[in-house]
């Protein structure tokens, strides 16, 4: 299946929820939000929103500083 991860297309296993594929793509699952087709998907939800085939998922990495 492919997806487009911040406008890259990837190649991904055929479903998959989005906390898996954070897994897949071995990112951590604190400091980051997910945006799928444009709507941001609350952390709690993450293990139920299945991934589909051309989605378009937008992944934010939070960093500190000051």
């Amino acid at each position: 299946m492919k997806i487009f991860i911040n406008g890259e297309i990837r190649d991904i296993p055929e479903v998959i929820n989005l906390f898996e594929l954070l897994a897949h793509l071995s990112l951590p699952q604190q400091r980051i939000a997910v945006e799928l087709n444009e709507s941001v998907v609350r952390r709690k939800d993450w293990h139920i929103t299945k991934i589909n085939d051309t989605d378009k998922i937008e992944i934010i990495h939070f960093v500190g500083g000051g």
